[in-house]
């Protein structure tokens, strides 16, 4: 019956004159559309006579009555999808600074790197494979032209023995502009391929544990250094120096977690004197970390200031030489000089070398009582610079500090004394203005005498900057106190803190090591995680972390339980 209800319907929609005028349109489309595509069809090997690029009749819907719907038929063509920065894991970066020069290298690095040579690189003796670590002249061509960009050295690196631990290409070209543009486009035509974000080569060496975050930042250091003592110090840190010292603290801290573990888990197969030997031990090992990481702590900011650089502050009274000696430090025209009292309104700032040691310079407004606004805040900014300098040198003018030839006192002028440090520098300045100018050992500062700074004698040189009389005995002396105070006794090889967040972890693990002293025997499941978290911090120095297992190999192979 329902095969008979289903027929009478068709036959009655057959016979419908709507349904007529759309089996006719429907036709006429269809002859439309093969006419259109018999058009487009131009050869053989067209692209759209190839089976993904016909109409998909499968698409056609069918009604109950036998014809079409009114879902349109559409032609799709297929290109190849765009991969994501995600997905293209080969990255390519100019290495060298771009500008004119000899060569200049381009660094390319990932999974593709051997496709890479393949497609840009040519040579007329075809080779598959390069021979690793090898330099190989080959001439560097577009992948789509063949066209040839350069003649290069290139140099492939079968990773992991690479700097990324990946494959690694490099193409020594020439550094001209054209030649960089060229090359770098053709690059880029790979589709697997992507310019590198900054940093992204070393972050991959990092990641492949080719490199700790302390041989990072001294990778970065060395690359920024501009003097002795922080290209040795960028050195030490870069070859793993600081790793090794890090590395051995937070060992340390896992035999104590060790002991405390092995407490926790075992202490019941040990009497009472034992577990206290245990705790006992623990707790020793916990102290001499603790003053351990504290001699690096008590450093000064050694190995801070040796990579930032010493903030070096030229205060003193107007018109005493300020900035003619910030000009001669500078060995330019830097600041403006003139006899007028007040020309130097604001902190004028330059970073140069003195001795090997990187020193940010500071010229500063005069010291003095003023009316002038601007002035005003010139001296404010002044004595913040020198509160906050690591070293303070201090400029008077000899004829208007010196009392007199005969007695050889010198005065210090009030508006200065209030910002003078124990271990102020000075520099009297216009020595050449006075006839009989006394010998320095008879010069004595009044109110500022030996008493001031725990019977050390007061720093200072004469010298005049005009005829530069003692101006090289001066910059002999400057570098002689920077170098007592930043290297006398100090290993170049040996500062563990360097940044800023190597001290904030240093801390933190100092607190958690004597938070688990604090607690007391009954408390040491509590006590075990403060270790936990003071070796984490450790660890997050140099990247490391604590793990489960890590401390379980520690207790089987330290301890012998029987069991």
């Amino acid at each position: 019956m329902l095969r008979q209800w289903r027929a009478s319907i068709t036959q009655k929609a057959v016979k419908d004159p709507r349904i007529q005028r759309r089996q006719v349109q429907f036709r006429e489309n269809n002859s439309l559309l093969i006419s259109n595509l018999a058009s487009v069809v131009l050869h053989r090997n067209s692209p759209w006579n190839c089976r993904s690029h016909r109409p998909n009749r499968s698409s056609w819907q069918f009604d109950a009555t036998g014809y079409t719907s009114h879902t349109h038929t559409t032609l799709s063509v297929k290109s190849e999808p765009t991969l994501s920065d995600a997905q293209r894991r080969t990255i390519y970066a100019l290495s060298t600074p771009p500008g004119k020069a000899g060569i200049a290298v381009i660094r390319v690095s990932g999974p593709n790197a051997l496709d890479v040579w393949r497609r840009v690189t040519r040579k007329k003796k075809s080779e598959d494979i390069p021979t690793p670590w090898m330099l190989q002249r080959r001439h560097v061509v577009d992948p789509e032209t063949e066209e040839r960009l350069d003649d290069s050295l290139t140099v492939f690196f079968k990773g992991p023995k690479s700097f990324t631990t990946e494959d690694t290409l490099e193409l020594h070209i020439h550094s001209g502009r054209a030649v960089l543009s060229a090359v770098l486009r053709a690059l880029a035509k790979l589709p697997y391929c992507r310019p590198a974000v900054p940093g992204e080569f070393t972050r991959r060496a990092f990641e492949g544990g080719r490199l700790d975050l302390t041989q990072v930042e001294g990778l970065r250091d060395l690359i920024d250094a501009e003097t002795e003592a922080q290209r040795r110090v960028a050195v030490s840190g870069a070859e793993g120096t600081a790793r090794a010292q890090y590395v051995a603290l937070r060992s340390q801290i896992l035999e104590c977690l060790v002991f405390v573990e092995g407490f926790i888990d075992f202490g019941e197969d040990v009497d009472d004197l034992g577990q206290e030997a245990m705790i006992r031990e623990a707790h020793d090992r916990a102290l001499n970390i603790i003053n351990c990481i504290r001699s690096h702590l008590d450093d000064n900011r050694r190995g801070e200031i040796l990579r930032s650089g010493i903030k070096l502050a030229i205060f003193g009274p107007p018109n005493a030489g300020k900035s003619s000696l910030f000009n001669f430090l500078a060995q330019r025209d830097a600041a403006i000089t003139s006899p007028i009292p007040g020309t130097t309104r604001d902190v004028l700032t330059l970073t140069l070398d003195i001795g090997g040691f990187p020193v940010v310079l500071s010229d500063t407004a005069g010291l003095r009582e003023t009316l002038d606004t601007v002035e005003q805040v010139g001296v404010g900014r002044a004595g913040n610079a020198v509160k906050e300098a690591d070293v303070s040198l201090c400029v008077l003018s000899l004829p208007d500090v010196l009392s007199s030839p005969d007695n050889a006192l010198i005065r210090v002028p009030d508006e200065v004394k209030s910002h003078l440090k124990p271990d102020t520098l000075f520099l009297l300045n216009k020595s050449d203005t006075i006839a009989n100018l006394p010998a320095n050992q008879s010069l004595t500062f009044m109110e500022y005498n030996d008493d001031c700074h725990n019977g050390k004698r007061t720093q200072f040189w004469t010298a005049s900057l005009r005829t530069s009389e003692g101006t090289q005995s001066f910059l002999d002396g400057l570098a002689q106190v920077l170098r007592s105070r930043y290297s006398d006794g100090f290993d170049y090889t040996s500062p563990l803190i360097t940044h800023a967040r190597h001290r904030d972890f240093l801390e933190q693990a100092v607190m958690h090591l004597e938070e688990f002293i604090a607690f007391s025997p009954s408390e040491v499941d509590i006590a075990a995680e403060s270790l936990r978290y003071a070796a984490r911090a450790i660890g997050s120095v140099s990247g490391l972390d604590v793990g489960v297992e890590e401390v379980l190999g520690g207790i089987f192979s330290s301890f012998c339980v029987g069991k």
